[in-house]
């Protein structure tokens, strides 16, 4: 007598007749009734005639083959004979009912492999359109939280991950223009947050039912989805129904917290982030978090140091509750007097209050005036002296700056700090202009309201339509306010006769300077030297330009030495147009005073104890230079003689044009008569002399003499990338605008030399100002003058030339192609 065979022989050969009676078959009844067996391995329903543990073999080690197999005979001849319906419940149901972790990735990645556009696509598009807008994705993550998934392996959860995750960038990138809407990203991931939400809440109906699950899997997809940039999407879903659901029940609060706790360090970042930035209040995210800021250090990190110190994009209201969060708890009041202790040492750094942006400076004034407003009257007691001690140190930091902002953000500051301490009953008081940055430091200080304070998050117990209502309402007292402001209004009463007083329009007023502007270039040298009347130093500095181009013979006595100053002078006074005003007097110096102007700043260029800025200066006054003096002279001295000869001959009057007829009739036939060429219509340009060609040497050759001579602050071919980069680009300048010049050949086989060793340099813009100059150098010299002087380079730069023509075109064509070829895999 044959013995039973097991359960998973007996699904193997059961499986493996139906698939190949697919592959052979082509009887419509025949395929029909394959299908129905196939898909009884899904049904679990009381008249099911297959045993439990038939569907569990079945769903372990045949189901993904199944679909693949599916998939690759999508296109098979026995699928055309069922009907549409047939193909829905059979075909399609074989994908929809069984293990949606197993589904998914065997979506995602026949959609992948297949070709577009394609019936098969589409059809495999269709069905993970219904996969997601059937909660497949709630019963994947359930199914994870029970532990019922596939086998535990990480490269296969992982995968899982992956694919579930990047699921718009996987559909995008296969279906370019016609992908589906629920695929977007801002469709697909707030689908994905309530899936969580719907997990969440069965985890939590578990516990109260003592059953054990899982968060692990969950955790990590919220991690990997914000750390990919989504935590806005994700949370915008997520964080008002946690708020909302943490209010009164304990068991909610708990699954939150293994939720954060399970997430992994590496994502732990950008998922705090995205919370911080979705809630609304304080409690709200002390009950989502608890004290995960206690008990995981990387948190601890990003809530107390890296959000408050090294960030500084985050809105006031961010602020407020990372804040308000540490002082939510007893527990975590430590961590908030150690926020404040660090507020205190940055904001009170001289170094930083010098050399960190001014966003971050205001940034750490908001976020120590809210940590100081936390504090009870005990902590502050203790504190006093190191408050003390930061006021006065950053104030006097603050004070010594040359910035506006920055002294008026140290005096604002210093006014709250000194009120909330109450030193001896005495407050400081400053005089400043209050504008939007100062009211906005001073409200801090002030505690908002319960009702001002109302969370937005907590109202989900309301429908939309009920929302809806409730927006309008909200305008209802400003429309009150205007309409008794309308009222208010008596016409009968007597008017003020000031108010029948039509005032002036003094929009386009200027303010008067008290002081003259200087009318010698010694006196504005003066000024810009030793002055410190702001008002003087800047009437100096916008005469300086003017001056020199007026007065050549005095400019040329002191060119040199206001050049130095110039080139040394600093914004102290936050000037108007500081740098622009600098420049444009260094190039009217230069222009006018070309070779001992030109030799001072070629040779401080390369001097110690320079800026990277000061050097990038230098390079800027010669290019404008050169180009200044490369230009044809114009006379501006009085009207040109077209000018003049429309001035005469215009009458003045239209009505007594002495117009002739015989002139009318002419100039009709002129205008309809067609020429093949009139010839020379204007007079050839008047040739002017060339003021750069003489002085091109005094520009060029020094700019290439230390250049590989490292000082102690500057080393062109080591670090200082950006430096060497624009002195090739403006060396490749000063070569094109030589052209013609006597010099040019001279000039063209130095910068070859020159440019020829780091025509590979690792810097992008160190290899486009190669470019530039070879280009400027073969456009430059005389034709005859290439063979003779560069005959042994000439067919190596060649070469050199075609072989960037190519890498960059082909860079080009490849940046536009999305295909996984080698060449492109190299390329990229």
């Amino acid at each position: 007598m044959m013995q039973s065979l097991t359960p998973d022989v007996e699904v193997r050969l059961s499986v493996g007749q139906c698939v190949r009676t697919l592959t052979t078959s082509n009887e419509k009844e025949e395929v029909t009734k394959t299908l129905h067996t196939l898909t009884s391995y899904l049904d679990d329903g009381p008249q099911s005639t297959i045993t439990s543990a038939q569907r569990a073999e079945f769903s372990r080690a045949h189901y993904t083959r199944t679909l693949q197999f599916l998939i690759s005979n999508i296109n098979a001849d026995w699928l055309q004979l069922l009907t549409v319906a047939q193909c829905t419940e059979l075909w399609d149901g074989l994908f929809l009912r069984g293990p949606p972790d197993q589904t998914l990735l065997v979506l995602m990645d026949g959609i992948s492999s297949m070709s577009s556009p394609s019936a098969g696509l589409d059809r495999l598009v269709s069905i993970l359109e219904r996969f997601l807008q059937s909660g497949r994705l709630t019963v994947l993550l359930w199914t994870r939280c029970q532990g019922k998934g596939l086998s535990d392996s990480p490269q296969l959860r992982e995968t899982l991950l992956g694919r579930l995750v990047a699921l718009p960038d996987l559909t995008a990138n296969q279906l370019h223009h016609h992908n589906k809407t629920i695929f977007l990203p801002q469709q697909y991931y707030p689908l994905l947050a309530r899936d969580m939400l719907t997990v969440l809440e069965r985890t939590c109906q578990a516990l109260r039912d003592r059953k054990d699950c899982s968060l692990t899997f969950v955790a990590q997809a919220l991690g990997k989805a914000c750390v990919q940039g989504h935590s806005g999407l994700v949370f915008g879903v997520l964080a008002p129904r946690l708020s909302f659901c943490t209010r009164s029940d304990m068991v909610w609060q708990r699954v939150c917290w293994k939720l954060l706790e399970n997430v992994p360090e590496r994502w732990l970042e950008s998922v705090l982030t995205g919370m911080v930035q979705a809630v609304n209040r304080p409690d709200a995210l002390s009950r989502i978090m608890g004290n995960l800021v206690l008990k995981n250090k990387k948190a601890q990190f990003v809530i107390t140091h890296k959000l408050l110190l090294l960030q500084y994009k985050y809105e006031t209201r961010v602020l407020s509750i990372l804040l308000g969060y540490l002082a939510q708890d007893r527990e975590r009041r430590p961590l908030l007097i150690q926020v404040l202790r660090s507020l205190c040492q940055a904001w009170a750094n001289p170094s930083a209050v010098r050399h960190t942006p001014l966003e971050q400076q205001l940034y750490v004034s908001r976020a120590l005036l809210l940590c100081v407003g936390l504090l009870s009257d005990a902590e502050l007691q203790d504190l006093r002296s190191e408050l003390l001690q930061c006021m006065l140190g950053g104030m006097q930091s603050h004070l010594d700056s040359s910035v506006v902002r920055v002294r008026r953000m140290g005096m604002v500051v210093g006014e709250c700090l000194s009120s909330r301490m109450d030193v001896n009953g005495a407050k400081l008081k400053f005089e400043y202009e209050h504008d939007e940055e100062t009211k906005e430091l001073l409200s801090l200080m002030t505690p908002l309201s319960e009702e001002e304070t109302e969370p937005l998050d907590d109202r989900l117990d309301l429908s939309q339509d009920v929302k809806g209502q409730t927006v309008p309402s909200q305008a209802v007292p400003s429309q009150a306010a205007s309409v008794a402001q309308k009222s208010g209004a008596d016409p009968d009463s007597e008017l003020d006769s000031d108010d029948e007083l039509t005032p002036y329009d003094m929009s386009a007023d200027q303010e008067m300077s008290q002081a003259a502007p200087p009318r010698y270039l010694r006196d504005c040298l003066e000024a810009v030297l030793s002055s410190e009347d702001p008002v003087r130093v800047d009437l100096s500095l916008r005469a300086i330009e003017g001056l020199v181009r007026k007065n050549t013979s005095t400019a040329r006595e002191v060119s040199v030495e206001l050049s130095k100053v110039l080139l040394h002078m600093e914004d102290r006074y936050n000037t108007v147009g500081f740098l622009s005003l600098r420049q444009a007097a260094m190039v009217a110096l230069t222009v006018t005073d070309s070779v001992p102007v030109t030799e001072y700043l070629t040779t401080e260029f390369y001097s110690m104890n320079y800026s990277i800025r000061q050097r990038l200066d230098i390079l800027e006054v010669l290019i404008m230079s050169a180009q200044e003096l490369s230009q044809p002279i114009t006379d501006k001295g009085g009207p040109s003689k077209a000018i003049q000869r429309v001035t005469i001959d215009t009458p003045l009057y239209p009505g007594d044009d002495p117009i002739h007829w015989r002139q009318v009739v002419e100039r009709r036939i002129q205008s309809k008569t067609k020429r093949l060429s009139k010839g020379v219509t204007h007079p050839p340009a008047k040739p002017t002399p060339n003021r750069y060609a003489p002085v091109a040497g005094h520009f060029f050759f020094p700019l290439l003499r230390n250049y590989d001579r490292p000082q102690v602050t500057f080393d062109l071919l080591g670090s200082d990338h950006l430096v060497l980069g624009r002195l090739i680009h403006t060396l490749g300048l000063l070569m094109h605008l030589s052209v013609n010049a006597p010099v040019a050949t001279q000039m063209g086989r130095a910068l070859l030399d020159f440019v020829w060793a780091v025509r590979y340099h690792v810097d992008q813009m160190v290899r486009r100002g190669v470019l530039f100059a070879v280009c400027s150098v073969f456009l430059s010299m005389p034709s005859q003058s290439l063979l003779v002087e560069l005959s042994d380079q000439l067919f190596e730069t060649r070469a050199w030339l075609a072989g960037m023509t190519r890498r960059m075109w082909l860079k080009r064509a490849q940046s536009r192609c999305s295909c996984s070829c080698s060449v492109c895999v190299n390329l990229r």
